[in-house]
């Protein structure tokens, strides 16, 4: 006999259990017409749906004040399934210039494949937005803090902008995530992160998260989900939902460290320069008070003076803290934008950018400041 919710008696799991079941039985060919038809809860086939997947999707729903939300197997399949239910052959989408790598390459060779137009813009001039989108668009992509550069995106004046015009906001809000900024609060159609990073927090997982509040987007983004196999697995799903009630913790103590390691930072020999949106030397300062009055994030961008080859010193000698391409970890990591994320952005973007040979992307993390400012210290030398 198979074990179901009745024999565990009055009893219940403090903590949700891992469905890893790829198919569900169903009772009747009416029951299936029902659950096909969104009439009575239930799931079928685990590329469709499953339970890990769903209340995860809830959960993470309500951190952004959504009606809805979807997990995918990556956060580049939030912004592909976001992409693919949202235009067409001959569509136009208008997109920050200072994204991810791999979301400029989806734009770039992936979806211009298919026929999907990509114009960049540079979203911190409001003017230069204004007028992109006097053509038509469909999307107008951003992202609320850019990586690696951490440029800060007015999403209320996009979103209006993009209104105005008919043409639909999509916001990767990775680096803010919920506990800093709700950019369905401020405008967005869309919004889209990877989980993988600081939501789940821990670097044992590999998600995406696609919320919005317009259910009328829910039915073409679900269809993608599905069909083009971008739908997440049980146990990451389940690992995820289990570090959602300290993302608010981790979140907030990360970014105080930022905050004072950034100043700390400042101060120090062979630092060319400090890049974080919360000092008043950032170009987006004032901005990144308004958008994220409770802090402005755990990642630091720091340019070191001698190029590649200090950047290797610091590696070298700062090996407390992993050089791994990926953020979100409990501790501090340090990345390479120039080698990982960006590896395959043309040098002389990268130059436009200001992703120089010098640029380390810093991580941080919720160990002792103490802890942080030592092995940086010897990092520098």
């Amino acid at each position: 006999m198979n074990p179901d919710s009745s024999d565990l008696g009055v009893s219940r799991p403090l903590i949700p259990p891992i469905f890893q079941a790829s198919v569900y039985t169903i009772p009747d060919l009416d029951s299936l017409d029902r659950i096909m038809e969104s009439k009575e809860p239930g799931f079928i086939y685990a590329r469709d749906g499953q339970p890990n997947a769903a209340s995860l999707a809830t959960k993470l729903a309500a951190l952004h004040d959504a009606p809805w939300g979807l997990v995918t197997n990556a956060g580049m399949a939030a912004h592909a399934a976001c992409l693919l239910a949202l235009t067409q052959h001959g569509d136009r989408v208008v997109a920050s210039d200072k994204l991810y790598g791999r979301t400029s390459q989806l734009l770039q060779q992936e979806l211009s494949r298919f026929g999907v137009i990509t114009d960049w813009v540079d979203v911190t001039d409001i003017d230069a937005v204004r007028r992109a989108l006097t053509e038509p668009a469909r999307v107008l992509l951003v992202e609320t803090v850019s990586n690696p550069l951490l440029r800060v995106a007015d999403l209320d004046a996009l979103g209006d902008i993009a209104y105005s015009r008919g043409v639909k906001l999509v916001v990767d809000n990775t680096f803010a995530t919920p506990v800093l900024v709700k950019p369905l609060a401020r405008n967005a159609d869309l919004v889209v992160e990877s989980l993988t990073k600081m939501i789940g927090g821990h670097s044992d997982l590999t998600l995406g998260f696609i919320a919005g509040e317009d259910d009328a987007l829910l039915p073409a983004l679900t269809q993608c989900v599905s069909i083009w196999g971008l739908a997440a697995n049980p146990f990451d799903c389940w690992l995820a939902e289990r570090g959602l009630p300290t993302l608010e913790l981790r979140m907030r103590t990360a970014t105080a460290n930022a905050a004072a390691l950034a100043d700390w930072l400042d101060r120090r020999s062979g630092v060319l320069r400090v890049i974080y949106p919360g000092r008043r030397d950032h170009p987006d300062y004032a901005l990144a008070r308004k958008l994220m009055p409770d802090g402005a994030g755990n990642m630091i961008g720091l340019e070191l003076d001698g190029g590649r080859e200090a950047v290797n010193r610091f590696l070298r000698r700062a090996n407390g803290i992993p050089f791994s391409p990926s953020l979100g970890h409990t501790a501090t990591t340090v990345s390479y934008p120039a080698g990982t994320s960006h590896r395959y952005v043309s040098p002389a973007e990268r130059r436009r950018q200001g992703i120089s040979d010098g640029l380390i992307r810093m991580s941080i993390g919720f160990e002792p400041l103490e802890q942080i400012q030592r092995e940086v210290g010897r990092g520098l030398g």
